[in-house]
């Protein structure tokens, strides 16, 4: 299996368990904020929909110029988050297939103007962005959901709220009446 197709299996596995976070953002909370620093949630929420895709999209480039990291526009709806989400995860299967492993192990460059700011393998940058930094804002979410007072999503194991699917699964097969 290619670095990029192993990756791609990872994302695959995840991106349901985000889509449910993401899903149970209240309509009429998109605008709070847990603090005057922090993000509003609506816009915390639409970072994580768009992470994925922007990852990928950028690290085409060689080298890239850095982005402006403070700009994530306030969404009006849980559907626009949701529709960005569905097109981050199109761009990702689209495109992320498409390196080989010599473009994954290619050093890659971010610069802000004529000066590198980041110089990496092409592959640590999509497992640091476009995986961890993901899974870091999904478990941030789940804070804003938690004071927010909604059911937080399971993830990698059991949430105050739900088991994992593999065990949610695995409880209604032994629940189920026998044959």
């Amino acid at each position: 299996m290619s670095l990029a197709q192993s990756m791609l299996a990872e994302f695959e596995a995840q991106a349901p368990i985000t889509r449910k976070f993401l899903e149970r953002l209240p309509e009429d909370r998109l605008t709070w904020k847990p603090h005057e620093k922090s993000m509003s949630a609506g816009q915390l929420a639409l970072h994580i929909a768009r992470v994925p895709g922007g990852s990928v999209r950028f690290v085409q480039q060689n080298p890239a110029q850095a982005p402006n990291f403070n700009n994530v526009p306030q969404p009006s709806s849980v559907g626009e988050i949701l529709g960005a989400f569905d097109e981050s995860i199109a761009t990702v299967r689209t495109v992320l297939p498409q390196f080989s492993d010599a473009t994954m192990q290619e050093t890659w460059r971010m610069v802000q103007g004529d000066q590198d700011v980041l110089t990496i393998p092409r592959a640590q940058f999509l497992r640091d962005i476009m995986l961890s930094h993901w899974f870091q804002h999904r478990g941030q979410l789940s804070v804003y959901l938690r004071l927010l007072n909604v059911a937080v999503p399971a993830s990698w194991g059991p949430s105050g709220d739900e088991q994992p699917v593999f065990l949610q699964k695995r409880q209604s097969a032994s629940t189920a009446p026998a044959a």
